[in-house]
């Protein structure tokens, strides 16, 4: 199964994210499928981007966004709860 998942990648105590889709048996920092955004929490406020026709199409194909994702998504309107 596909999910929609945070990689994280940046300095030790500094943060950053890659919003990935990814086989849900490979580990965090492992193998992906498609980088299909950033999200850098130590910004105030948190900076968010992302490729919303890619997140939709993969949503469409039956990819499971984490929870923590699915509220990136929900905050940034390319999803609804």
């Amino acid at each position: 199964m596909v999910k929609i998942r945070l990689q994280r990648f940046g300095a030790h105590k500094a943060p950053k994210y890659r919003i990935v889709a990814a086989d849900s048996r490979s580990p965090r920092d492992g193998k992906f499928l498609e980088i299909l955004g950033t999200y850098v929490p130590t910004t105030d406020p948190a900076t968010v981007t992302l490729k919303e026709d890619r997140i939709k199409a993969w949503l469409e194909q039956g990819a499971q966004p984490t929870v923590t994702v699915k509220n990136i998504l929900v905050a940034n309107k390319v999803m609804s709860k």
